[in-house]
């Protein structure tokens, strides 16, 4: 196997790993343990809820809630994005567990409503009254008290532009208020409100339009969430959580009043689409390697797999990006293909070589692989299982 130029920061990832057969999918854990650490300094001091979507690695979400980065305001809980899969993390283990979205999941529903301490760890998400009726139907009782935050539209409206995701239709301090009275009288808990603000924390810095509207953004969503906060807060009493932010706005989101939590979990892996961002300094931690399978011109290799598109828009931007060797590029006619990807380039590499990538968004990878294999400093490597490697599959 060509080895890697030692000038390379994946050549260490590269030895460590020589004698696994790829496809493999690998982490580097002294860059892991920095982005980690630099989330927390960007934090400056607010408590950081991982997002375990972006993740989805238990071994990996127990190296980020360890002491040394949960001590001092570093990260403390996870953001699930099914209740299903909070229902397994609280079993193995979590006690702080904030859905991301709401849940039509009328199974899971049943048994958190018979699982009391369950019932304490998680916190629902909802931005709907049809939310409520479907959650205590599904719970068949009135008398389970289950945790709510409310999701808030965070999105940035001019005129007839709609700048953001297309979320809750919550949005004024009115529709807040109003949503916060039904889930109280109805024997909900709520204990928390959420403003994700996708147009600041998922845009790469990729013109100065885009500055300009993060920042107007930032100031428009800073003054509307003080006024919804106001008004939940006059029906509900002080709320445990106030999360805003995502990897790419921590630092507006720790400056903003009233914030007691930030979201984060890309920002640990870095992949390609954060490469672009101003706020923060990019440094990659997950790579997979494919094996070079076919010759078929002096020019291109064709590799085994790689067809790992992520979601969001279809575009050149969703494709998984050849690292090594460097100069390789995918073929505008073919792309990313399900069992084979060919690549061109000037110097391509030989039958039963490695090429090496990353993905275009973080967690999703964890989807195509069972495992991860985590690398040290020192070269030393632990196999861990992703979600799919423990047979857990949340959609």
């Amino acid at each position: 196997m060509v080895g890697v130029s030692t000038t390379s920061p994946i050549a260490h990832l590269h030895a460590a790993t020589a004698d696994l057969d790829p496809p493999l999918a690998v982490v580097d854990l002294t860059v892991l343990r920095a982005n980690a650490a630099d989330l927390v300094r960007r934090a400056g001091g607010r408590p950081l809820r991982v997002a375990s979507k972006s993740v989805r690695c238990r071994a990996v979400l127990a190296e980020v809630l360890g002491p040394e980065l949960t001590a001092a305001g570093g990260f403390a809980g996870i953001m699930s994005y099914s209740l299903a899969e909070a229902l397994w993390l609280v079993r193995c283990g979590a006690r702080d567990v904030l859905l991301g979205y709401p849940t039509a999941d009328r199974a899971a529903l049943a048994e958190l409503a018979g699982d009391r301490a369950a019932l304490e760890a998680i916190t629902l998400m909802v931005d709907d009254t049809a939310q409520l009726d479907l959650i205590r139907t599904a719970m068949g009782n009135n008398r389970a008290e289950p945790r709510v935050c409310l999701d808030i539209d965070a999105s940035l409206r001019i005129g007839p532009l709609h700048l953001g995701v297309r979320r809750s239709p919550v949005r004024t301090p009115e529709q807040a208020a109003a949503l916060a009275a039904r889930a109280g009288a109805a024997g909900f808990r709520v204990v928390g409100l959420m403003t994700y603000e996708a147009q600041i924390a998922g845009l790469p810095d990729s013109s100065l339009a885009v500055r300009l509207v993060k920042k107007a953004s930032a100031r428009e969503i800073e003054r509307r969430r003080a006024a919804v906060l106001a008004a939940v807060v006059s029906v509900t009493g002080e709320l445990e959580i106030v999360n805003s932010g995502g990897t790419g706005s921590v630092e507006l989101s720790a400056r903003a009043a009233g914030v007691t939590e930030i979201t984060a979990g890309s920002g640990l892996y870095v992949p390609t689409l954060f490469d672009a961002y101003r706020s923060f300094r990019p440094c990659p931690a997950l790579y997979f390697a494919l094996p070079v399978l076919r010759r078929p011109a002096s020019d291109i290799a064709t590799v085994f797999g790689g067809g790992y598109i992520a979601s969001g828009p279809a575009g050149a931007s969703r494709v998984p990006e050849p690292v090594w060797p460097k100069e390789l590029r995918l073929l505008g006619t073919e792309g990313a293909g399900e069992v084979q990807t060919p690549l061109s380039g000037s110097a391509v590499p030989e039958i039963g070589d490695r090429v090496w990538f990353r993905h275009a968004k973080a967690g999703e990878l964890c989807e195509r692989f069972d495992r991860l294999y985590l690398v040290d400093g020192d070269g030393s490597r632990t196999e861990v299982p992703t979600y799919r490697g423990e047979s857990k599959c949340f959609g």
